[in-house]
């Protein structure tokens, strides 16, 4: 470099990217709650504010995600609210802020990588292309839908530790090669032991943390290093011969058997899902699944290597699973594609270290939530982690570093300044402008449209024909606009291609409420979709609860309670919806509820009483007792909790990891014996006052 103080100018420019960062994301922070936001963070108020220990403890065991239910990422929910409904700018904000320091994180480890593989004389410019690297990555309008869904700060931290992890081992190996093995072997337990627990604490794929140690260890490590012959020419290559035999323990220990249990772990859950089937909430089967995945990877690195400034987003449940090598067309040239970089990457790990990191880095990135754990097909996000080293040989190759096979010994001298053409280093320069330029005003456009709730719903309806999710949710929207017909519109044309969506149909039903009255050609889609449908998750009681209220309030003509309890029976009748725990509950209350609208307790208490015998929990008797008292019927409140005591015996145990954990909380606070007495000392005052009334 031409500065008198190269590391200062590499630091201000640094600095001037974490900002045009800042200034692309800052439109986006004004946008609102979506999707899974609003599955998760009601957990914030479940049990009242988070003001004290107790309610603390309570809220931080709460999370049913992941074995350990993911209690670091709920933490750092705390940092934006303590009580719900919340606010979403200052989740939006901390998101932001962990984006930026994640690609601090990302510098600081390309810096070493670099250095640890590259001669004195290319430091400055290594230093460089780690700024570059990490901006192309830190700008990608890809991970705007990361960055600004609050929820998926439980990808965003494991991406931290992972990070921090990665630069501990780093240090830690480096000490162990100068001959400081104590030092060397706290920092690597400290990386890849400390960090990967943090991470999977965080999310369960803070558990590749060693994994990628490992790729980075083979790949980049193990080569050549002209730097090391100048100073000690017997440690001129790391490959496993000149490792210290304590250093290969410590890998051997801390992040290859890791990585094999990890292997083990997802190879069982595939073995798994071929033998006893995949869960009753998915449409297709393991093998669909694996067969799907390469083409989503293939879309994913479309999205990285061509950027756009608008993405599917959120919504990408129209993503049809492969049924064979042949269908779709696209299956079988995707899974050679994928199968096709892994190989050449390996192959040309040699010739070509960098490409290969970044491509066996981003595979090994994806193997959890991309093979045969049985999620969503598809989710954008997913990207955040495995795409840190994307950009690298990019910007090496624009500072003018080519990192390519390496020969034992002196490194060659530079070439004199003079030799190398001005013209490419100012092409090369204008290109990296260009680049980052290009990124920031489509990060930029994209974040606009994450600010305007209403605009965004409409755009990934228009990107995602498909998918029911994004047609509801744009209906949802163009209703809230006071815009029923359009959402008539779109509805109607949704549901002949998804019939079995209950989203749709219900959302039909609302919008021509709020027209004045609902036609019995709707209510008939509605039963076939809740006879049909797969796992709605929480839906159903939300929108029977509003259904039920409006019925009861004469507010829609043509929906009464009569048609919405032949909506129930239909939902008890479809056998997909009995095989799902806790969906059986659910209507069944939702029958009781009605019952409660007709003012009859009897029938309440019965349909009450069975969805507890479905599934025996306190927090559901507590919740249904309750409701009886609060509609004026408060000795079958007190019956149904005598019911529950009855039934107690029968409670299943918690599932082992936090769910074990939280009702351990639970009872050591006497949480639900004391609710408990608390509503039954109340539904005795308000019988008693019932009582003295009529007497």
């Amino acid at each position: 470099m031409s500065f008198r103080h190269p590391l200062l100018a590499i630091l201000l420019l640094a600095g001037a990217l974490l900002t045009l960062a800042a200034w692309s994301y800052a439109p986006g922070l004004h946008g609102g709650f979506l999707f899974d936001d609003f599955g998760n963070l009601p957990s914030l108020g479940a049990s009242g504010p988070v003001d004290n220990l107790a309610t603390f403890f309570r809220y931080i065991t709460s999370g049913a995600a992941d074995p350990t239910g993911r209690p670091l990422a709920l933490l750092s929910f705390l940092l934006d609210a303590r009580d719900w409904p919340a606010a979403p700018y200052p989740f939006k904000r901390t998101n932001l802020l962990l984006h930026l320091l994640n690609g601090v994180l990302l510098a600081l480890l390309l810096r070493r990588l670099g250095r640890e593989s590259l001669a004195p004389a290319e430091h400055d410019r290594n230093d460089l292309a780690a700024v570059l690297g990490t901006a192309f990555w830190l700008l990608h309008p890809l991970l705007v839908s990361t960055t600004l869904y609050i929820v998926q700060r439980e990808a965003m931290l494991p991406t931290s530790f992972t990070l921090l992890g990665l630069l501990l081992w780093l240090r830690g190996r480096h000490a162990m090669l100068h001959g400081h093995p104590r030092r060397g072997l706290c920092w690597i337990a400290a990386g890849l032991g400390g960090c990967t627990i943090l991470g999977v604490l965080s999310k369960a794929n803070g558990a590749l943390l060693p994994a990628l140690a490992l790729v980075i260890e083979y790949i980049w490590l193990q080569r050549p290093n002209p730097a090391m012959h100048e100073l000690e020419p017997a440690l001129s290559t790391a490959g496993s011969r000149q490792l210290p035999p304590a250093y290969r323990r410590s890998m051997q220990l801390l992040a290859g058997l890791p990585s094999l249990l990890l292997g083990a772990y997802l190879l069982h859950a595939g073995w798994s899902g071929f033998v006893h089937g995949v869960s009753a909430l998915r449409p297709w089967t393991m093998g669909q699944r694996l067969l799907t995945e390469p083409r989503v990877l293939m879309d994913y690195l479309d999205l990285l290597w061509l950027p756009r400034s608008f993405t599917p987003g959120l919504f990408n449940d129209q993503v049809s699973a492969s049924t064979s090598l042949w269908s779709p067309a696209t299956t079988l040239p995707a899974v050679l594609a994928v199968l096709g970089l892994i190989v050449a990457a390996w192959c040309l790990r040699r010739k070509f270290p960098a490409v290969a990191l970044a491509i066996l880095f981003y595979f090994v990135g994806q193997a959890m939530e991309s093979t045969t754990l049985q999620l969503e097909l598809y989710f954008e996000h997913r990207n955040y982690l495995p795409a840190m080293l994307m950009f690298w040989p990019l910007a090496l190759w624009l500072v003018g570093i080519h990192p390519l096979s390496r020969h034992i010994g002196p490194t060659r001298p530079p070439k004199a300044a003079s030799n190398k053409p001005v013209s490419a280093a100012l092409l090369k320069g204008a290109l990296a402008l260009v680049l980052l330029s290009g990124l920031a005003l489509m990060t930029h456009a994209s974040t606009v449209l994450w600010g305007n709730t209403h605009d965004q719903a409409l755009l990934w309806a228009r990107l995602n024909p498909g998918s029911p999710r994004a047609q509801a949710n744009a209906s949802l929207l163009e209703m809230a606009a006071g815009k029923p017909q359009a959402a008539v519109a779109r509805l109607t044309a949704a549901l002949p291609i998804d019939p079995d969506q209950v989203q749709l149909s219900f959302n039909l039903i609302g919008a021509h409420c709020m027209l004045g009255s609902v036609p019995a050609s709707d209510l008939e889609l509605a039963r076939r979709a809740i006879f049909h449908t797969r796992d709605p998750g929480t839906l159903l009681v939300h929108w029977f609860d509003s259904s039920i209220e409006a019925a009861t309030q004469s507010r829609c003509h043509g929906l009464d309670l009569t048609a919405l309890d032949s909506l129930l029976d239909a939902g008890l009748d479809n056998p997909k919806l009995i095989e799902v725990n806790g969906r059986h509950q659910d209507l069944l209350y939702l029958k009781a509820h009605i019952a409660l609208a007709r003012h009859d307790p009897a029938a309440a208490l019965h349909d009450f009483n069975a969805a507890l015998a479905w599934d025996v929990r306190p927090g559901a008797a507590l919740n249904q007792a309750a409701l009886l008292g609060a509609a004026g019927y408060p000795q079958e409140g007190l019956a149904h909790l005598d019911r529950y005591r009855e039934l107690q015996t029968q409670q299943a145990p918690p599932a082992n990891g936090m769910p074990w954990l939280h009702a351990w909380v639970l009872q050591q606070q006497d949480y639900w014996p004391r609710e408990i007495r608390r509503l039954r000392d109340t539904l005795r005052q308000d019988a008693q006052a019932k009582i003295a009334t009529h007497e």
